[in-house]
């Protein structure tokens, strides 16, 4: 169990500069670039209609104000560099925005909506002269799964004969008791080196988003007029800056989760700064940030890694968890009350793509959590049979799973075409 848990960690924690949306568009197109040896005449760019939700209105990281898919596509051709993954945004030049922006001009890049039962896709086809080049990318922000050049397939990933999701481990062997179980036993040294990274990376950028003005500066807001003495202000500040830098094009690296940077803020900024404030040792601050992250990684397993279900509200719940183990130690009982207590309160929040707004409903998902956390403190949850409360948390879980894929596909129908209304 340890081997497989420590597996997907590995798996799921991924560096990324900027929305990974927008920079899987970068990435494949960054790809296709290279394979087409230059810049195309013409480019047809289809995503699937999760990944135009969220790749529509968040600003790229040193992009100097671009945002949007067509945006994302024409840069990707200029900057290449596609062996960088999620990283590829590091470094980009005032010349290579002015390409970008030419390339833009010519209005040959068309953006279509991708018929397809993934929710995360991508096809990038583009033409120069008498060559003609495929890129696809699917079911992960960073994984190429298809090349074509004229007609010719130079890589191709048959997924479907590994692991139906693309994973190496497979993601339902996830269980409340058996991460509590794991957290207790895996050895400090492995998480330190695979956790490290999470908190320097994922803390710079929400001091950033406290010291800097971006979006709608809802961690800054939140700090006027809640104080920054309120301990539980400053786990909601926390998760709410690294978002308002993020969305706002802030190039600061972050440790992702389910290949989201906002979840992977959300689920560690709160734990690590609760951490600081009781003076733990850093076996337990690490100890506590791996249940928070697999708790999270369990909830996401059954709602999908892109869907109309808030990523925050899971992310938020993995965060409390985290902090009652820094209160309890690896307790399954409040840990599963705080798991129940949050998804019962918080399981209504929509998502309506990666944009500003994320900040604010990572700083109100974390309220929720922060509530349940407390209660579960107390010893009080949620009954059975109350709303989507079911006998044991695991049913609670794969209840929720199944409100967000099964019930909320419509509802992911409907907020796209309201937000390509606009």
């Amino acid at each position: 169990m340890i081997k497989d848990y420590l597996e997907i960690l590995r798996e799921e924690l991924v560096v990324a500069i900027g929305c990974t949306e927008p920079i899987a568009v970068v990435l494949a197109a960054a790809k296709a670039g290279e394979v087409l040896g230059g810049l195309p005449e013409k480019v047809d760019i289809r995503c699937s209609g999760n990944f135009i939700k969220n790749a529509k209105s968040v600003e790229i990281p040193n992009g100097q104000g671009l945002k949007g898919i067509l945006a994302c596509t024409a840069l990707g051709f200029v900057v290449k560099g596609s062996d960088k993954e999620l990283e590829i945004l590091q470094e980009v030049s005032k010349q290579q925005i002015d390409q970008a922006k030419a390339l833009l001009e010519k209005g040959n890049i068309t953006l279509h909506k991708l018929d397809t039962t993934e929710k995360l896709h991508i096809i990038v086809e583009c033409m120069k002269g008498d060559t003609q080049v495929s890129v696809e990318l699917k079911r992960t922000h960073h994984n190429i799964s298809k090349v074509i050049k004229n007609g010719k397939i130079l890589f191709q990933e048959n997924l479907e004969e590994t692991n139906p999701k693309g994973y190496s481990v497979d993601r339902s062997i996830l269980s409340v008791s058996g991460i509590c179980q794991f957290v207790q036993e895996v050895d400090q040294d492995i998480l330190k080196d695979l956790l490290n990274e999470v908190v320097c990376n994922n803390t710079s950028i929400a001091k950033e988003g406290l010291e800097a003005r971006y979006g709608n500066e809802v961690a800054r807001t939140i700090y006027k007029y809640y104080g920054e003495d309120n301990i539980y202000a400053r786990l909601k500040a926390m998760g709410a800056a690294g978002s308002d830098a993020r969305m706002g094009g802030c190039p600061y690296p972050v440790v992702t989760v389910v290949g989201s940077g906002n979840q992977g803020m959300t689920c560690t900024l709160p734990v690590v700064e609760y951490a600081h404030y009781k003076n733990v040792s850093e076996e337990k601050l690490h100890r506590a940030l791996a249940l928070a992250l697999l708790i999270s990684i369990h909830q996401k397993t059954g709602i999908g890694r892109l869907s109309a279900y808030c990523g925050a509200v899971s992310a938020s719940c993995g965060a409390a968890c985290g902090l009652t183990y820094l209160e309890k130690g690896a307790d399954l009982e409040a840990i599963s009350q705080t798991i129940t207590n949050t998804l019962a309160v918080a399981s209504g929040i929509v998502c309506d793509g990666a944009k500003p707004s994320c900040a604010a409903k990572i700083a109100t998902s974390l309220e929720a959590a922060l509530l349940a956390h407390l209660m579960a403190l107390e010893g009080n949850t949620f009954e059975p049979g109350t709303g989507i409360i079911k006998e044991d948390v695991e049913g609670t879980i794969a209840a929720v799973g199944k409100l967000a894929s099964v019930g909320m596909h419509q509802t992911d129908e409907v907020i796209l075409d309201i937000m390509l209304e606009n």
